[in-house]
C-alpha cells in the first residue's frame, strides 16, 4: 500500500521547478521542428549539399541518443540539477555559436555539440520531475510537461517560419539562447540537487551503450537510400547489434552495472516501453507525412501548415487534463489503452483523405490524436518511470527516452521509405525521373502542367493513406500490449499479496 507524502513534507517550490523542466524540454523541442522550417534558407545561403543538408539534421540525433544512457547514470551519480545545467550550458553555447556559422561544416560541429547538450538536459528533467512530485501530484505534472512539450512540437514550426520570414535562418539557433539562459537561472535558484548512492562507474557499459545506440539510429536512418540489409547498411546493423548485444550481456554480470535492465522484469516498465516504441514508430512520420500533404497537396504555406496543427495542440492540452484528472480513479493502463485506441482512430480517418478533400477530415483527425496523446502518453510514461527507484531515476529516465527515440527513427525510417516507394509506384511510366523520387521533384518539374500537378497530388494522397494505415496498426499493436502487460500499482500489489510473491528489490519507488 502507498503510504501518502505529509503535505508539509512536499518541496514547496515544486510548481515552480516544474516550470524549469517545461522551459528546459521546450527549447530542445522548439529547436529540433523549427530547424526543418530554416533548411532550405539554410542550405541555400550556405551553399551546403544534400549530404550536407542531411548530416546538419542527423548529427544531433546521433550524438543525442546515442548518449542518452550514459549522461543519465552520470545525472545519478554527480547529481542531476548539475548535470542539466551544465547540458544547458552546452546547448545554449552551441547554439550561439551557430549564429556566427557561415559553411555547413560549422553549423553540423554546433549541431553535435547541441546533440550532447540535449542528452545532458533531457533525463535530468524527467527524474527530476518524479522526485520532486510525490505519486498524488505526479500525475498532474506529468500533464503540463507532457502539454509544453506538445505545444512546442506544434508551435514551434510557426515560430520557426516567422523567424524565416522577418530574420534570417540564424534567428532559429539564436532563439534558444534567452530561453536557455533563463532555465539556468530559475535552476539555480529554485531547483534542489538531488542524486543517487554513489557506486562504480561503468565505463564499458557506456562506451558500448554509446556505439550501439549511434550505430542503430544511424541503420535507420540510412534505411530509405541505401535499404535495410545492402552494403554499408549491413556492416553498420552488424555494429549496432554486437555492441547492444555486448552491453546487455556485460549489464547484467557487471556489479556495478550503469543501467539496472531488471526493471524490464516490472511489467509496467517492460509493457510501458514496448507501447511506447509502437506508438512511436506511428507518431514518427506524422509531422514529415502530413506537412508534405498540406504544402504541396493543399498548397499551404509553412507557416500555414504549422497553424493546421492547432487542433492537435488543444486537443491534447483537453487530454492531458483529463487524464490528471481521472488517473488515481480509473488506472494508468486504462487510460493507456482508451488513449491508444483513440489514436489509431485518428491514424484510420486519416488513411481516409484524399487530394482534392480539403481540410475537414485532417482537421478532425488531428484532434482525435491530440486527445488521444494527451490522455494516453503521460499515463504510460508515469506507469512506467513509477516502477523505478529513486536512486536510479536519472537512468531510468534515459532508458524511456532512448527506447522512444529508437522508436520515433524507425517510424521515421519505415514511414518515409513506405511513401516515397508509394509515390514512385503510383506515378505513371514514362513521368521524368525527378517527378518519381518525390511530390516536391514533381510539382518542381510540372512547370504550371495541371496534369503531372494533379497526378503527383493524387499519387502522394494514396501513399499517404498506406503509410496512416500502417501507424493505426502500430498504435493498436501498443494497445494490444498495454491490455495485456501493464498493470496498475493497486492492481499488482494485490496480486503479489494474493499469491504471497515478493516485489523485485529496488523495483517499486516510494511515494
Amino acid at each position: 500500500m502507498t503510504v501518502d507524502k505529509p503535505t508539509e513534507s512536499r518541496n514547496p517550490h515544486r510548481w515552480w521547478i516544474l516550470i524549469v523542466l517545461c522551459l528546459s524540454s521546450l527549447v530542445l523541442v522548439v529547436d529540433s521542428m523549427a530547424l526543418t522550417v530554416a533548411v532550405p534558407a539554410m542550405t541555400a545561403d550556405l551553399g551546403a549539399s544534400a549530404q550536407d543538408t542531411q548530416w546538419i539534421l542527423d548529427s544531433y540525433v546521433l550524438v543525442f541518443a546515442g548518449l542518452l544512457l550514459t549522461s543519465g547514470s552520470l545525472g545519478d551519480r554527480f547529481g542531476r540539477r548539475k548535470v542539466m545545467i551544465i547540458g544547458l550550458l552546452l546547448f545554449g553555447a552551441a547554439s550561439l555559436a551557430a549564429t556566427f556559422c557561415t559553411d555547413p561544416g560549422e553549423v553540423i560541429a554546433a549541431r553535435v555539440a547541441m546533440g550532447v547538450g540535449g542528452a545532458l538536459i533531457m533525463p535530468s528533467t524527467l527524474s527530476i520531475l518524479i522526485t520532486v512530485f510525490d505519486e498524488q501530484e505526479r500525475g498532474k505534472a506529468m500533464a503540463a510537461w507532457g502539454s509544453v512539450s506538445m505545444l512546442g512540437l506544434v508551435g514551434s514550426p510557426i515560430l520557426g517560419g516567422v523567424l524565416i520570414d522577418h530574420f534570417s535562418w540564424h534567428s532559429i539557433f539564436f532563439i534558444n539562447v534567452p530561453v536557455v539562459a533563463l532555465a539556468i537561472l530559475a535552476g539555480l535558484l529554485l531547483m534542489p540537487e538531488s542524486k543517487g548512492p554513489w557506486q562504480k562507474p561503468d565505463p564499458l557499459g557506456a562506451l558500448l551503450s554509446a556505439i550501439g545506440m549511434t550505430a542503430l539510429i544511424w541503420w535507420i536512418i540510412e534505411i530509405p537510400q541505401h535499404g535495410a540489409f545492402g552494403g554499408r547498411s549491413l556492416v553498420t546493423l552488424a555494429v549496432a547489434v554486437v555492441a547492444l548485444g555486448g552491453f546487455v550481456v556485460w549489464e547484467n554480470v557487471a556489479a556495478a552495472p550503469m543501467v539496472p535492465l531488471v526493471l524490464f522484469k516490472q511489467r509496467n516498465f517492460s509493457g510501458g516501453s514496448l507501447s511506447l516504441t509502437l506508438v512511436q514508430i506511428g507518431n514518427g512520420g506524422l509531422l514529415l507525412v502530413l506537412t508534405q500533404y498540406l504544402q504541396f497537396v493543399l498548397g499551404y504555406s509553412p507557416v500555414e501548415a504549422g497553424l493546421a496543427f492547432t487542433p492537435l495542440a488543444i486537443a491534447a492540452l483537453i487530454g492531458n487534463g483529463a487524464g490528471a484528472k481521472y488517473a488515481a480513479k480509473l488506472g494508468n493502463r486504462a487510460l493507456v489503452l482508451a488513449g491508444m485506441i483513440v489514436m489509431a482512430g485518428s491514424f484510420a480517418l486519416l488513411a481516409t483523405v484524399s487530394a482534392d478533400g480539403g481540410f475537414a477530415t485532417p482537421a478532425i483527425a488531428l484532434g482525435l490524436l491530440g486527445l488521444g496523446a494527451g490522455l494516453a502518453m503521460p499515463a504510460a510514461v508515469g506507469a512506467l518511470m513509477g516502477t523505478i527507484p529513486a536512486e536510479q531515476a536519472g537512468v531510468g529516465s534515459a532508458l524511456n527516452d532512448t527506447i522512444q527515440q529508437a522508436g520515433t527513427a524507425l517510424g521515421i525510417a519505415i514511414l518515409g521509405s513506405l511513401l516515397s516507394s508509394g509515390f514512385a509506384g503510383r506515378m505513371p511510366g514514362g513521368m521524368p525521373e525527378q517527378a518519381k523520387h518525390s511530390i516536391a521533384g514533381a510539382l518542381a518539374v510540372a512547370k504550371g502542367d495541371a496534369g503531372l500537378v494533379r497526378t503527383a497530388r493524387e499519387a502522394f494522397a494514396e501513399a499517404m493513406s498506406t503509410t496512416f494505415t500502417v501507424s493505426a496498426v502500430g498504435v493498436l499493436a501498443a494497445a494490444l500490449v498495454a491490455a495485456l502487460v501493464m498493470r496498475d500499482r493497486k492492481a499488482e500489489a494485490e496480486a503479489e499479496a494474493g499469491a504471497g510473491s515478493e516485489p523485485v528489490e529496488g523495483a517499486g519507488m516510494a511515494a
